[in-house]
């Protein structure tokens, strides 16, 4: 723990100076990652000042330290579907209930977590208000009153905005709240082939999204029937892993729509050649639950650990001073080593706060997952170095300040590279592929990511959840990956897909090897624990 390893560790004693009197850090987490991982959860993402727990259930307080990395990440997605030429827009918070049923199949899969606005002040409103689960409903009557002609495709709409859904158990943070915040993609095409086209250039964004910033290693694929968007076409989505858990996390969704929702909503238009047509439409967003995600994989039991690229503070300097020491001068070398490093791009501070010993510093950062923490003491200002620790594998290099930039930039790429790799050998150790039922069963209770041959039927899909309902949990299916591997000699079945554990906090996934096609061609499923 982040306390007791404050405690062994004594800068002062290692580094010259006189024994440093230390106080009492009150940090440290009480549950480890790998003995008890839901309070080990709950407890990092309080501690690390990500979250604060609020007075209505399932509801939090994001907190800077979340609303940072969420803003880098917005910043980066928002700025690659701009070269998409879509545009961000609001759509109202509120939904009328004719407008909300309007698409029975679709309201369907979000009744039972459909908020509603009954009362203003002491008054019973005379049509209850609902707040919206999704947007689908709230944006396509207006849909069907902008688009005419064909001149007025595409149209692609974003918002950014928060929803509500409301009846569930046990809430998590980040992974299922009962508000969270996320971006909503809405397209018209003229055609299928467009609309097939932006649903993989959007996948495609999400992967990004986790692999290059989050550091976190995804399965890109296609959803049964049984787990599809409700009223779309298909559903592709990326999968992400939780190795600790063997569940499985869906990550973020892009759907294709086909006509259902054109026809619902009357969203017509006039071809080139005059004749009336239905939109091609898709849907497609990703949420908050990334941070949760990105806090299981990586976090430790000295708490977050926060990969370079999306980190609010990439370095945090911490002086080391001592009783005989010059005080001024140490610090005067803090700030000079912010400024050097800001001016270069990098997110930098200096924690020059004198009530709080060194030791408690340390730990306080490791807490919140800064990536590099840089000391400096009387022997770094005579040698004209700095001490630099990484948060990732803690080891410790001593850097010349005449190279502290180069290093420093080297240091975090290849934190960023190492996070990715250790997650992605982390959760390949944890895939199974297995041929027989009972091969299946033992996987799945090893909390293996699975991938099975399966004959992609509804009936088949249901059969496997009941069958191997437990205590843990039940199978549960991700994708069938883009990329497969190949299927079992002798085999009649067409695709394999991944299987994981069902859970109440988290989900699996699975890896797969190389690429044979999707969408009609050979398919492959991957199955794990998901959350509901």
């Amino acid at each position: 723990m982040a306390t007791k390893d404050a405690k062994k560790s004594n800068p002062s004693a290692k580094r010259g100076g006189k024994k440093e009197v230390k106080k009492e850090t009150g940090l440290g987490l009480s549950y480890k990652k790998d003995e008890n991982f839901g309070e080990w959860y709950s407890e990092v993402v309080v501690s690390g000042e990500m979250i604060e727990y609020y007075d209505i259930s399932g509801c939090y307080i994001l907190r800077p330290w979340t609303m940072s990395i969420w803003e880098t990440m917005q910043t980066f997605f928002d700025g690659e579907i701009k070269k998409m030429k879509i545009k961000n827009c609001y759509f109202p918070l509120f939904v009328s209930p004719g407008v909300l049923e309007r698409e029975k199949d679709h309201i369907e899969g979000f009744a039972p977590e459909v908020a509603w606005v009954t009362k203003s002040g002491e008054s019973t409103l005379e049509v209850p208000i609902a707040i919206r689960p999704t947007s689908e409903t709230v944006m396509y009557p207006y849909y069907s009153k902008w688009i005419r002609g064909h001149r007025d495709l595409p149209l692609k709409l974003n918002q950014w905005c928060n929803v509500v859904r409301w009846e569930f158990s046990n809430p998590t943070p980040f992974i299922r709240s009962r508000e969270f915040l996320w971006q909503e993609g809405h397209t018209a095409f003229a055609t299928k082939v467009e609309a097939d086209t932006e649903v993989l250039e959007i996948l495609e964004l999400y992967r990004r999204i986790y692999e290059e910033y989050l550091a976190i290693p995804v399965v890109k694929g296609k959803k049964s029937e049984l787990e599809k968007f409700a009223g779309g076409l298909y559903t592709t989505s990326v999968e992400a892993f939780i190795p600790n858990t063997g569940r499985g996390v869906q990550g973020a969704t892009s759907h294709c729509l086909g006509q259902n929702f054109a026809k619902m909503f009357e969203i017509n238009f006039e071809n080139e050649k005059g004749e009336k047509a239905m939109v091609w439409q898709n849907s497609w967003a990703y949420s908050t639950r990334t941070l949760g995600v990105m806090v299981m994989v990586h976090g430790d039991d000295k708490g977050l650990v926060l990969p370079p690229k999306v980190a609010s503070i990439q370095v945090v300097v911490i002086p080391v001073p001592y009783k005989d020491a010059d005080t001024q001068a140490i610090l005067d070398a803090c700030s000079k080593t912010v400024n050097t490093l800001s001016e270069v791009g990098l997110r930098v501070e200096a924690d020059l706060r004198d009530n709080y010993s060194p030791g408690w510093k340390y730990s306080h950062w490791e807490m919140k997952g800064v990536p590099l923490r840089i000391e400096i003491g009387p022997k770094d200002l005579a040698n004209n170095q700095v001490r630099v620790v990484r948060r990732d594998n803690s080891a410790k290099v001593d850097i010349p300040v005449d190279k502290l930039v180069e290093q420093i930039n080297d240091m975090l790429a290849d934190i960023q590279q190492n996070l990715f790799d250790v997650a992605k050998q982390k959760r390949d150790a944890c895939v199974k592929v297995v041929k027989t039922w009972d091969d299946f069963v033992e996987a799945l209770g090893q909390k293996k990511l699975i991938l099975a041959p399966w004959c992609d039927e509804e009936e088949v899909e249901k059969d496997v959840k009941a069958r191997t309902k437990g205590e843990m949990g039940a199978a549960k299916t991700l994708c069938s990956p883009f990329d497969q591997p190949e299927l079992p000699p002798g085999t009649s079945l067409t695709c394999i897909w991944i299987f994981s554990l069902l859970s109440a906090i988290i989900t699996t996934t699975v890896h797969v090897a190389p690429h044979t096609g999707w969408l009609g061609e050979e398919r492959c499923l991957v199955i794990s624990k998901k959350t509901n």
